[in-house]
């Protein structure tokens, strides 16, 4: 099984995506579009910029790149784990990952993007 894109409908009449990993494994989600070609443009984005780089905004002020869209923002939450969010060159979040326990596997989030979202077959869930 190879990774993919999964467009699911939402309660509220919208759709969302979710990368999963060849695993199965879901790697991200986005946020709720109104259709599924926007839902779509929004996976094409994702595609495009999967590689992108890092902008680590745990890092103290001093230390921290600003870094130009399309980025990953590295980040802590209130909660105090690592999560990312990936912005296109128009500076939308067009991508957000799950809370992390540390940053390494943060990153290793941000990476499996990468390998895993520019090949990935895009699928229509029904139901």
């Amino acid at each position: 099984m190879a990774s993919k894109f999964e467009i699911s409908a939402t309660k509220n009449g919208g759709f969302r995506f979710a990368l999963k990993a060849a695993n199965g494994q879901v790697i991200s989600t986005s946020q709720v579009y109104k259709t599924v070609v926007t839902c779509k443009k929004g996976i094409a984005s994702v595609k495009v910029n999967a590689l992108a780089h890092i902008e680590d905004q745990t890092l103290e002020e001093a230390e921290q790149a600003t870094l130009k869209n399309p980025k990953y923002e590295l980040y802590k939450d209130k909660a105090g784990e690592f999560r990312f969010r990936l912005r296109a060159k128009n500076g939308q979040i067009i991508l957000s990952g799950e809370g992390y326990g540390t940053k390494a596997n943060c990153k290793n989030g941000i990476e499996s993007i990468g390998k895993n979202a520019p090949d990935a077959e895009v699928v229509l869930i029904e139901g």
